[in-house]
């Protein structure tokens, strides 16, 4: 048997070249369950040779049967999963002294993601006080004995890694009933190897431009990765193209730390993106829709003095006058002058990088993307790439993709959210990704969805309503994730899927700062109402805000920003805990809800109102209407609230009914209603409350002297 071993540990370090940490962290003088995810037939064998002697291994009956020379090689028990005396039997083991191997999963996941954790698990946890040992395995669900045939691109011998993290104990309380507290247990271990996952793939000081020659290797080249309107490409043109654009650009940006890019989602703003990537330029992706003093404002912000775009774009979206203003002062770089220029030795040269996979100039980088306006100027979130990388790498531990799959993106790439969620993650997970210019295409969009077999659809409440209303039931019927984000997902819109097409949507949380998703509904963990858990690697705090219920949301983890750039200022460092103004709730279970954002309430008479349920109660009352509630300074109260809605007239007696019958505060009646014919929205989808204030604002200032009553039928 030793022999067989020696043999056997050879083959593996030959073939796998495993790399195991956290051996160290072992404790095996007291009760102990390591527990690692299962994503392989060869899981087992690889900790078998690595794990100390003393850990006895829990073997399927089944399995036992097909592979009892490999089993025999190590001390095991086996158990029969059906039978409920088997975890009576692993209990008293542990009881004895003897530290067990166990996958909580039960199973062999066939997603690419975690499977769900049997309470079984917990229940031993509960009755032997054991230390449990989360352990991730990473590499061998690529190998050929994984159950992913067909969703990853599966090889012989993968390299593997196996990384075991810091032991916890689950408290056994007496006055809960059991059965509960195995469903806590379930979840609290879940919860372990959710985190463990994520630690074990996350890095520091990275370039995404390496970690996509990176994701070449493990996906193919040759492997479709990106579509849009006129064009495809495999990670083998993408790269090329980049190579050849970085070539191009690395002289007319000389000298310079950043460059504005100003282009939709396309195929060419993802190579434009890399080729800054890899000459270590910061790009500062600009919102075409902010208007032209907002886009000259962060330029200034961000010390721009180079602009890449596309003539087309600029011709089909109008942006002419902004070109105009934007090149005092800085060079503008049309794409298709670029393309133009390249020659036969750009291109020799960029195939030559290719085959040579050369790597960027710089093991870090940056981009700056910009808040959507709450401020007189534009702040630039600085965003390192390891932050970016580390929110793909969170999503990713608690939600499966593979390269099955196929993101339907419509969310630009100024929003964190198109950039992350729509474009990052598909590119370093070999998930194709369609991209399309503009999510205000309400019919176009569910045709699409339709046609390209899309699996996965990003989208605010709003984008997502108006495709609801205007596809036809069988539009999305490939889907099988819808994730919402951005905005408070509004039960009309949920509901609507539901019904018409019979899907859940997921409702994630987050901001830019944070690289944006700090929460995400799954799956595998989803509570409607909520905005799902907290990812792994994210910390937090709530404090108490006076006069309010609920608290205000601080978090810190790898994917907070470095810090803002302020206009006129420079550059602010992120603080260790990041305030994000965000009233929010968090039950027993992790589930976060979110009440409202601390600046959306009004200080009424001395009374804190929120905005966000003076639209919830008046949406309540007039139906159909869109609704969004803002605060403007009052002289004789301190502040007050108009209502902007649309449709038909409504009248603010008809509210006030409605609160005084559904027993509602009489506070959360605005003080002037303002009919509208559409609420405007910022690129992102959500409601345009700048411009509202504003609007309200000049409109009190020109009817001061007029009643509340009066200026009801008041409309803009």
């Amino acid at each position: 048997m030793p022999l067989i071993t020696a043999l056997l540990r050879m083959f593996v370090r030959i073939c796998f070249r495993p790399k195991v940490a956290g051996l160290e962290k072992l404790d095996l003088t007291q009760p102990a369950i390591v527990m690692p995810n299962h994503v392989s037939l060869l899981d087992a064998v690889i900790l078998a040779l690595y794990l100390p002697k003393d850990v006895t291994f829990v073997v399927n009956t089944d399995i036992a049967k097909r592979f009892g020379l490999l089993i025999r090689l190590r001390k095991h028990i086996t158990v029969d999963p059906l039978n409920p005396y088997s975890v009576r039997r692993m209990v008293k083991v542990v009881q004895q002294g003897t530290p067990l191997l166990l996958f909580p999963e039960g199973r062999i996941t066939t997603t690419g993601g975690m499977m769900k954790i049997y309470p079984g698990i917990g229940y031993i946890a509960l009755k032997t006080g054991a230390a449990l040992y989360p352990a991730a395995i990473n590499g061998l669900e690529r190998s050929k004995l994984s159950y992913l045939a067909g969703k990853v691109k599966q090889v012989w011998f993968p390299k593997v890694s196996v990384s075991i993290g810091d032991p916890f104990k689950i408290e056994f309380r007496k006055d809960e009933p059991l059965r509960r507290q195995k469903e806590r247990a379930a979840r609290l271990i879940q919860i372990s190897l959710q985190e463990q996952l994520f630690r074990s793939r996350a890095k520091t000081g990275v370039n995404l431009f390496n970690e996509l020659l990176d994701a070449v290797k493990t996906n193919g080249a040759s492997v479709q990765i990106c579509e849009d309107i006129t064009q495809k490409a495999t990670y083998r043109q993408l790269l090329i193209a980049a190579y050849a654009l970085s070539r191009k650009l690395s002289g007319l940006l000389a000298g310079q730390q950043t460059a504005a890019v100003l282009l939709p989602n396309s195929i060419g703003h993802i190579a434009a993106l890399l080729s800054l990537f890899r000459l270590g330029v910061s790009p500062a992706i600009l919102n075409f829709s902010a208007g032209r003093q907002a886009l000259m404002d962060a330029c200034e912000t961000a010390d721009v003095r180079t602009v890449l775009t596309s003539r087309l774009f600029v011709e089909k979206a109008k942006l002419q006058p902004v070109i105009d203003s934007l090149q005092e002062g800085r060079t503008i770089v049309y794409l298709e002058d670029i393309r133009a220029a390249v020659a036969s030795g750009d291109k020799l040269g960029a195939l030559v990088d290719y085959i040579l996979k050369k790597r960027a100039l710089h093991e870090d980088g940056e981009v700056i993307l910009f808040t959507s306006g709450s401020e007189n100027k534009p702040k630039g979130v600085v965003l390192g790439h390891d932050n970016l990388l580390a929110n793909a790498l969170q999503a990713r531990s608690v939600i499966d993709f593979t390269q099955k799959d196929k993101m339907f993106n419509a969310m630009p790439m100024f929003h964190s959210f198109g950039l992350t969620a729509g474009t990052l993650l598909p590119l370093l997970t070999g998930m194709k990704v369609y991209l399309y210019p503009s999510p205000l295409h309400y019919k176009v969009i569910p045709e699409l969805v339709y046609d390209k077999n899309a699996t996965i659809l990003l989208g605010t409440s709003t984008f997502l309503a108006a495709y609801g209303k205007t596809a036809h039931p069988y539009d999305f019927y490939s889907l099988r994730l819808v994730v919402a984000g951005a905005e408070k997902l509004k039960d009309e819109v949920r509901q609507l899927w539901a019904d018409k097409f019979g899907l859940r949507i997921l409702e994630g949380y987050g901001t830019t700062e944070a690289a944006p998703v700090l929460s995400l509904n799954t799956p595998l963990q989803c509570r409607k109402g909520t905005v799902g858990k907290l990812l792994p690697g994210v910390e937090y705090r709530i404090e108490p805000v006076p006069g309010i219920e609920g608290g205000n949301l601080f978090v810190k983890g790898p994917n907070l920003m470095r810090g803002y750039l302020i206009h006129s200022a420079g550059f602010v460092p992120c603080p260790e805990w990041y305030d994000c103004g965000d009233v929010v709730e968090m039950d027993d279970e992790g589930y976060l809800t979110i009440k409202s954002r601390l600046k959306r309430f009004a200080k009424i008479g001395g009374e804190m109102v929120s905005l966000n349920l003076v639209e919830e109660v008046s949406t309540l009352c007039f139906k159909d209407a869109a609704v969004a509630a803002v605060n403007i300074p009052d002289p004789r109260k301190g502040e007050q609230v108009v209502l902007f809605y649309t449709g038909p007239v409504c009248q603010l007696a008809a509210l006030k009914e409605y609160l005084k019958a559904g027993g509602y505060p009489p506070l959360l009646a605005p003080s002037r209603m303002v009919q509208t014919e559409r609420l405007p929205l910022l690129g992102s989808g959500k409601t345009d409350y700048v411009s509202l204030k504003k609007i309200a604002q000049e409109e009190a200032d020109r009817t001061s002297k007029s009643s509340p009553e009066e200026e009801g039928a008041h409309a803009v």
